[in-house]
C-alpha cells in the first residue's frame, strides 16, 4: 500500500480542527501552533506530490483516468456506487499546492488574532480541508461533500470575525448563492448518475461515458453554472465582492485565492469534461458572459474607493479570463486558464494580505484617506506594486504567462470548421472580436491599479495622523516574500508549471475534440446562436 499523501493533505486539517476545539479556552497560542504545523505538513506533502508528478508526466494522449497518480480507493457506500477515491492529475496537483501555500499564508497573517483564536483556526482548518478535498476527489459524491464543507465555514467566519458593518448581510448572501448553485449542480449530478448502465459516482467512469446529446444540452448549463457561481461568473457574481469585503483577511485570501478556483475547477472537471458535446453547443453563449465578466468587472473596479471592493471586482474580472480560456476549446487557452488560476490565486492572496496589514494599522481601507503608506509600510508597498504588475499582465511575471495563452487561444478560434457561421460571423472572427474587446480590460486594469498605488502608497504622509502606525512584522514579511517569489518564479521560469497544467488539460481537450467530430458543427452552432438570440429577445 502506498503512503496516503492525499488523504493526509485533505484530512489532516479536519483532525487538527477537532484537536484545536478540544483545547482549553485559554490555550489560544497552542491553536496557532497546531494550525501552523498542519499547514506546513500539508505544504511539504503537496510539494512532494507536485514535483514527483512533474518528474513523470503522462503521455499527451492518455485518458484522464490514466493520468491520475497517488490513487487511494476505499469502499464507502458501495451499494449506491459511492466510494472514497482520491487522486491527482497535473492540474489538481498544482491547485493542491496552491491551496497549501495560500493556507499557510492565511495562518501567518492571522497570527495576531486574539478574538476566540481556537474557533477561528479550527474553522479555517475546515475551510482548507474542504478545498483540498475537492481538488483530490475522484468520486462525484465525495467532491460534492468536500465542496459543501468548503462553503459552510465561510459563513461562520464572516459572521463572527468579519467586518461589522456588512458581515451578516454578506455571509447570508454568499451562503445562499453558493448553496443554491451547488443544489442545482447536485440535481444535474443525479440525472447523470441514473443514466449510467451501472450507477456509480466514479468520475473516471463519467469521464469516459457517452451521454446522449439531448441530455447533455439540458444538463450542461445547470451543472456548469451551478459550480461557476463560486467562480464569480456573470451574472452570478455579485455575492463575491461583498464576501471579500466582509471577510477577515485570512478568509479573503482563501476566498479569492483558492475558493473561486474551486468553482472553476469543478465546473471544468464535472461540467466540461463529462459533457463535451453540451460544452461545444453552449460555449458561444458562455463566452459572451465571460466577456461581460472581464470588461464589466474591470469597469466596476475602476469606480471603487474601498481597497477591498477594488480587489473584489478585479477578481471577478480576472476569473472571467479563466472561463474565457475554457471557452476557447483548445489546449492553448485551457493551459492559460489553468495557469491563470494559480497566478490569480497567489496575486489576490498577496493583495488581500497587504490590505489587511493596512487596515489593521490605519483602521480604514478608503483610498481617499490613505496616503504615503510607503513611508511606514514599504514592504507592503513593494508587494502591492508587484501584484499590480501581475494583474496588468506584465512580461516577466506570472500574469503574462497566464493571460497571453488565453488570448492566443481565442485568436486561434475554438477549433470549429471556419466555413460555418456563429452570430453572423465566421467562428474564427467571432472569437477574435471577443479577444479584441477583452484587451480593453487590461488597459482599465492598469488604470485602477496605478491609481490605487499612487493614492495609497505615495503622496503626502501625515505623520501626525498616523503617529501610532506600527511597522510590518517579520511574520508578515515572510508571507509577502513567499507570495512575491512565486509570482516572479512562474514569470521567469514558466516550465515549472506550464507542462503540469497542460498534462491535466490534455484529456479534457481530447474529449472536446471527439465531441466536435461527433456533432454537426454547422447545426449546433447555428442552433446555439438562434437559441441565444431568442433568449436575448425574450429578456
Amino acid at each position: 500500500m502506498e503512503f496516503p499523501f492525499l488523504s493526509i493533505i485533505a484530512l489532516s486539517p479536519i483532525v487538527t480542527a477537532v484537536i484545536i476545539l478540544l483545547l482549553p479556552k485559554e490555550r489560544g497560542e497552542n491553536a496557532r501552533m497546531l494550525a501552523l504545523a498542519a499547514m506546513i505538513l500539508g505544504l511539504l506533502l503537496s510539494l512532494y506530490v507536485y514535483f514527483s508528478y512533474n518528474a513523470a508526466l503522462p503521455p499527451a494522449d492518455a485518458l484522464w483516468g490514466d493520468t491520475l497518480a497517488y490513487l487511494e480507493e476505499y469502499a464507502w457506500i458501495p451499494s449506491v456506487g459511492i466510494n472514497y477515491i482520491v487522486g491527482v492529475d497535473g492540474l489538481s496537483a498544482t491547485l493542491v499546492l496552491l491551496t497549501s501555500i495560500v493556507g499557510l499564508g492565511g495562518v501567518l497573517i492571522s497570527w495576531s488574532i486574539d478574538d476566540r483564536p481556537r474557533e477561528f483556526f479550527a474553522f479555517f482548518m475546515l475551510l482548507v480541508a474542504g478545498v483540498q478535498g475537492v481538488f483530490v476527489a475522484v468520486d462525484a459524491f465525495l467532491l460534492f461533500f468536500f465542496y459543501e464543507l468548503a462553503v459552510l465555514p465561510m459563513y461562520v467566519m464572516i459572521v463572527i470575525w468579519g467586518w461589522k458593518q456588512t458581515r451578516e448581510y454578506a455571509a447570508m448572501k454568499l451562503t445562499l448563492y453558493l448553496l443554491i448553485g451547488s443544489f442545482v449542480s447536485f440535481i444535474a449530478f443525479l440525472v447523470l448518475y441514473f443514466q449510467l448502465p451501472q450507477p456509480t459516482f466514479d468520475l473516471r467512469v463519467w469521464a469516459e461515458a457517452q451521454f446522449p446529446f439531448d441530455l447533455q444540452l439540458v444538463t450542461f448549463l445547470p451543472l456548469f453554472f451551478g459550480f461557476a457561481v463560486l467562480a464569480g461568473t456573470f451574472p452570478f457574481h455579485n455575492w463575491s465582492p461583498d464576501g471579500h469585503v466582509a471577510a477577515p483577511t485570512a478568509v479573503s485570501m482563501i476566498h479569492a485565492g483558492v475558493l473561486m478556483k474551486l468553482g472553476a475547477y469543478a465546473s471544468m472537471r464535472v461540467g466540461i469534461q463529462i459533457l463535451p458535446e453540451g460544452t461545444v453547443y453552449w460555449m458561444p453563449f458562455v463566452i459572451l458572459l465571460t466577456l461581460i465578466n472581464v470588461v464589466y468587472g474591470s469597469l466596476i473596479a475602476m469606480r471603487q474607493r474601498d481597497m477591498k471592493y477594488l480587489i473584489g471586482y478585479s477578481s471577478v474580472s480576472h476569473m472571467g479570463l479563466v472561463a474565457m480560456g475554457f471557452a476557447t476549446l483548445n489546449l492553448t487557452g485551457y493551459t492559460g486558464a489553468g495557469v491563470q488560476m494559480v497566478s490569480h490565486g497567489v496575486m489576490t492572496a498577496l493583495f488581500f494580505a497587504v490590505v489587511g496589514m493596512i487596515y489593521d494599522r490605519a483602521h480604514t481601507r478608503d483610498m481617499d484617506q490613505l496616503s504615503g503608506m510607503n513611508k511606514v509600510l514599504s514592504w507592503g508597498a513593494v508587494a502591492f506594486v508587484i501584484g499590480g504588475l501581475v494583474s496588468m499582465g506584465m512580461p516577466g511575471l506570472s500574469g503574462f504567462i497566464a493571460e497571453f495563452p488565453i488570448f492566443v487561444g481565442l485568436w486561434e478560434g475554438n477549433g470549429m470548421d471556419l466555413n460555418n457561421t456563429a452570430f453572423g460571423l465566421n467562428p474564427g472572427d467571432y472569437y477574435r472580436w471577443i479577444a479584441i474587446i477583452s484587451v480593453v480590460a487590461i488597459v482599465i486594469t492598469a488604470g485602477y491599479i496605478l491609481r490605487a498605488v499612487g493614492s495609497v502608497f505615495f503622496g503626502e504622509y501625515d505623520a501626525e495622523k498616523w503617529h501610532d502606525m506600527r511597522p510590518i512584522l517579520p511574520i508578515d514579511k515572510l508571507t509577502l516574500v513567499m507570495f512575491v517569489s512565486i509570482l516572479v518564479i512562474i514569470g521567469v521560469y514558466p516550465q515549472i508549471i506550464v507542462p503540469m497544467v497542460e498534462s491535466g488539460m490534455a484529456p479534457v481537450i481530447h474529449r472536446l475534440n471527439e465531441a466536435q467530430h461527433n456533432l454537426s458543427i454547422l447545426d449546433t452552432v447555428q442552433m446555439g446562436a438562434s437559441n441565444l438570440l431568442l433568449w436575448l429577445g425574450g429578456a
